[in-house]
This record gives structure tokens, sequence and C-alpha cells, in this order.
């Protein structure tokens, strides 16, 4: 898979060192995989529509404009798709705005990243209002650098949010480990060439090689991810 991503120069003195974190959001951190599904599924009933959970699969993880122009297409909506990703970011800002709960061990490894000055990096397919509100509760102050998906012309599952990510760290992504929840997010972090920790939310995950499988962030620590590093060269 190819990228417009520029290299960069990159911080390349200890291959065996972990250079950075790169870090999902909806599934990973915040448990609102459940909301996005109840703010389609509310938005379409209004348009007269029933989405099937079987729908819920292929748009969990993904881009806004792809999951809205996947679900027009099997329902025949009639609605254009930049008014369909308005009122669906909408319906989900109102339900945050209630709170956003965090994964089991999402704070711990945000406190013990933060602790040892791990670069870290949210990196979401999200819109920026969005990630803005979520930094609420996660903590703006966790991150160095926080990535959106309406701020690239691709996003996952390609690439370019990690390279992009990588490159403004000033960092290797093959010395950076990446924590996904879904198959578009691992999918975009192993090909950025970076060490990817699956913790699977809505959709089963296989391993693979260069992909670890956890059942959730609390078997995710710093030792854990330095080791996915070292085990790599």
């Amino acid at each position: 898979m190819t990228s417009s991503v520029p290299a960069v120069g990159t911080r390349m003195a200890d291959s065996a060192t972990l250079q950075a974190v790169f870090l999902d959001l909806d599934g990973t951190l915040v448990d609102t995989e459940g909301f996005w599904w109840e703010a389609e599924s509310a938005v379409f009933a209004e348009l007269g529509h029933t989405l099937d959970e079987a729908h819920r699969e292929v748009v969990v993880g993904g881009p806004m404009a792809r999951s809205a122009a996947y679900l027009i297409q099997v329902t025949g909506a009639d609605i254009a798709l930049a008014e369909l990703t308005l009122l669906l970011n909408a319906r989900f800002m109102t339900r945050i705005a209630r709170g956003v709960p965090l994964m089991p061990g999402a704070r711990r490894l945000l406190a013990e990243l933060a602790a040892h000055r791990v670069p870290t990096a949210l990196v979401s397919a999200s819109h920026r209002g969005v990630i803005d509100r979520m930094l609420h509760s996660l903590g703006r102050e966790n991150f160095r650098l926080t990535l959106a998906g309406d701020e690239l012309p691709r996003t996952k599952p390609h690439p370019d949010p990690y390279l992009t990510a990588a490159a403004r760290l000033g960092v290797d992504p093959a010395r950076c480990a990446v924590v996904e929840d879904t198959v578009t997010g691992v999918t975009a972090g192993e090909a950025a060439g970076c060490r990817v920790v699956a913790v699977p939310s809505v959709t089963p995950i296989a391993p693979a090689s260069g992909r670890t499988v956890v059942g959730s962030l609390e078997e995710v620590d710093l030792s854990f991810l330095r080791a996915l590093i070292t085990e790599s060269r």
C-alpha cells in the first residue's frame, strides 16, 4: 500500500527503543463504538430505514464518509452524503455530551506513558470536533499530538494517519507501537510499518505476524510495548 505522506528524518539512534505510542480513540480508549451505532440507527430510523446488525461490522472503525456512503447504498436512503455526515456527527456529539466512559485500563496506560515521557499520539478516524470533545475526558495533556480523520486526504485503512503522526513526531514508524480495536485500524498501522496491538471491541481480530492480540488494555503497559519493539529486531 502506497502513501503520499513524505518521508522525514527520524530518530534512529537505538533501533531497539520504543520511540512513540499511537492510540486509536473510539473502542480503544473510550467505549463509544456502541454510541456510533446508536447514532447511525437513530438517524436512519428518522429517514424511514432500519439498519441490519450485519451492517455494524462493516462500518465499525471506518471513516465517517466511507461508513455513511455504505449505509446510504445498502438502505437506499434519499439523502446526500454531506447532509448525512452532519446528522451523524450532530447525533453523536449530543450523545457524548452526557459523558464518555473510558475502556478498562485506558486511564492507567495514559498515566504511565505520560509519567515516563513517552511521545504519545491520538490517531483517530473521527472528526476534529469529536476528538476535541473526547479530550475533556481523556486529558489533552496526555498527548503530544492528536490527528483527526478529516485532517488528511486519506484516513484509515490507509497508512497515512500513522505515517503522518510519525513524521510530525520525528520518529521511525518501525519503532512505534499502535493500539487499535478494529481491522480497519490494524490494517492502517501495519501498512505504516508499526508494531500493532489489537484490542478487539465489536468484531474479532485474528493474530498475525507483527500483530499482538489482547483481551483489554489492562494487559498493556509500557514494559509490554517496549518488548514488542525489542522482539521485532
